[in-house]
Parts: C-alpha cells; sequence; structure tokens
C-alpha cells in the first residue's frame, strides 16, 4: 500500500512499508490529500528504448 504521507516542496512524500519515497507533484494527481493511498503503474516504452539504443550506439541489457 502507498499512503500520500506528506508534500516537501516540490515533491511529495510517499510512505510504502515503512520506507519515504520521494515523487515529483506533478506525478500526483490533482486533489490528493495527505493520508490518501494511491496506485502507481509503471511500464516501459518501446519506443523510446529503441531510440535510446540507436542515438547511443550501446546495448541495453536485461534487468
Amino acid at each position: 500500500m502507498l499512503v500520500l504521507d506528506r508534500f516537501e516542496g516540490e515533491y511529495a512524500l510517499i510512505e510504502m512499508n515503512k520506507r519515504i519515497f520521494h515523487i515529483p507533484k506533478s506525478f500526483i494527481p490533482k486533489g490528493a490529500r495527505e493520508g490518501d493511498v494511491i496506485q502507481i503503474q509503471i511500464t516501459v516504452d518501446k519506443d523510446a528504448t529503441a531510440k535510446l539504443k540507436e542515438s547511443t550506439g550501446k546495448k541495453v541489457t536485461k534487468v
């Protein structure tokens, strides 16, 4: 569970498993308040990855 703990400057501090993560405020939905439970979805941008590989000439390794 991710809980919006508080705002500090340009960051929202998100608590998960007793750890705090600093997320830019711009990533947080408008109207979110301290104490709200939030959800975060992470996706792979395959087009941007391909462009990065082309521009750097390096191979991106698997994680």
